[in-house]
């Protein structure tokens, strides 16, 4: 029997494609690869459905529709409705939503089993040019795809790894009086503007003139103004230099010396390619400064036959990226021909209250590339808002380029924006132009409409060219 059992835990399972992590990339990778016949094994350490399933993006979306009913209970009054001080509970909400995760997680797991895909449960490590070991256990693989996400920074800041990250947050049962977030990023804002709704005083304090870096400075001076309107404290230039633990509190230390104590500290300075301790180095594979693993456009690595999706190498950290990416490298490796994603044009949302959308490039950027802009804009208070006296207000813009007519762009923040902005995308991605826009019927009364109904722009831009 001893003999018997030894050599059972030395014998490989072979497999065409053994996937690491099995987030929304990863799962789509398996489950394509084996429609088109392939033998498949897919590996997960920690639950099935990955980040935006289980910690990420789902979760934190049911807690902007939980702080959105903040925005109503207030706004009722104006409509003629009569209703009592609200009150939320964190605790239930948690329940809730890890009753509903559970649920989405018992789907990733039949959508697999359906599959025909072999889920291994453990951590995973590369042994070797087609090998992965998982635990006791050794799986021989004709290729390797690494799908295992991202991790949150914790030493971006010297005592930060103490402080709570998204992750812990959406567990809590119940929430603090106040809060302070540092970072200034998708993550940061979004829990901003959702925790101020949920009755939490937030401070954000963040290292540069304005939040999200990387978006078009229009929607970044109005993410400002939003969730200073909501009542968030901004700090910028002030990201702390370090963070102490006082008792059960958090003391930040800033640059100027100043202690500020608060009671929760969340920590959203970011996240990184989650590639400790999967053994790349034994291929020779070299990450990049920021730690991900380079791929070319076939998202092949430097190692033949081993592949990387989604945000371990760090490109477009979207979920939707990780499963087209999965997708495509599933049918170039066992389908009839080889296909890329066009990353060209990728949609992008920012889950505050009001929310953002925005597609291609900003207009910084767009001048940069040498484009002559005709810059379009519409600035306003929504019907919704206007009825009530809100203070909420609107802003569109689309970026045209001036020689083709092409829309190159569309950046939104209101409510809606990122469903207005993904329906745009189509049009964007079949090469729309502004007389396309011009020419279409509005649907009247909506907000959306105001991007088919913008005649004249706002200035013209580039080339020498600046005009209002």
């Amino acid at each position: 029997m001893a003999a018997a059992f030894t050599l059972q835990h030395v014998m490989a399972d072979s497999f065409d494609l053994v996937v690491i992590g099995a987030g929304s990339g990863g799962v789509a990778a398996s489950r394509r690869a084996a429609a088109h016949g392939a033998k498949v094994a897919i590996v997960e350490s920690s639950r099935v459905g990955g980040t935006c399933v289980i910690r990420g993006c789902v979760p934190k979306k049911l807690l902007m529709y939980a702080a959105a009913y903040g925005d109503a209970f207030r706004e009722a009054a104006g409509y003629g409705w009569s209703v009592g001080r609200p009150h939320f509970e964190m605790g239930r909400w948690a329940t809730a939503k890890a009753a509903e995760t559970q649920r989405l997680e018992h789907i990733y797991r039949q959508l697999l089993a359906g599959s025909k895909v072999t889920l291994i449960e453990g951590r995973a490590r590369i042994d070797g040019p087609g090998r992965v070991r998982v635990g006791d256990q050794l799986l021989q693989a004709k290729h390797i795809l690494v799908a295992t996400g991202g991790t949150p920074v914790r030493d971006s800041i010297p005592g930060i790894d103490s402080c709570p990250t998204s992750d812990d947050l959406l567990d809590l049962q119940a929430l603090p009086a106040k809060a302070a977030i540092i970072g200034s990023g998708f993550i940061a804002l979004e829990f901003a503007s959702m925790l101020q709704r949920l009755g939490v005083q937030v401070s954000l304090f963040y290292r540069a003139r304005l939040p999200l870096r990387g978006f078009d400075e229009d929607l970044r001076t109005r993410v400002a103004a939003a969730l200073q309107a909501a009542g968030v404290e901004l700090h910028p230039g002030a990201a702390p230099r370090a963070v102490q633990r006082a008792g059960s509190d958090w003391l930040l230390i800033l640059d100027d010396e100043r202690m500020l104590e608060f009671p929760f500290v969340l920590n959203a300075t970011g996240r990184r390619p989650n590639t400790a301790g999967l053994g790349l180095e034994s291929l020779g594979i070299e990450l990049d400064a920021a730690g991900a693993v380079p791929v070319d456009a076939r998202l092949q690595t430097t190692a033949p036959g081993v592949y990387a999706i989604g945000d371990v190498t760090n490109q477009w950290n979207l979920t939707p990226v990780a499963i087209a990416e999965g997708r495509a490298l599933a049918d170039s490796l066992f389908g009839p021909q080889p296909r890329q994603v066009d990353l060209s044009l990728v949609t992008a949302a920012v889950f505050t209250l009001p929310p953002v959308g925005t597609l291609g490039p900003t207009e910084a950027d767009a001048l940069a590339a040498g484009h002559q802009l005709k810059v379009f804009e519409a600035d306003f208070r929504p019907m919704r808002q206007a009825f009530i006296d809100g203070h909420e207000r609107c802003y569109m813009k689309l970026l045209v380029d001036a020689a083709t007519d092409r829309v190159l762009a569309v950046h939104m923040i209101g409510a809606d924006a990122p469903e207005i902005v993904q329906s745009l995308a189509v049009a964007l991605s079949a090469g729309a132009t502004k007389a396309h826009f011009d020419r279409t019927i509005a649907v009247h009364p909506t907000a959306a409409e105001e991007f088919v109904l913008m005649r004249e722009p706002s200035r013209t831009v580039g080339q020498g060219v600046a005009t209002r």
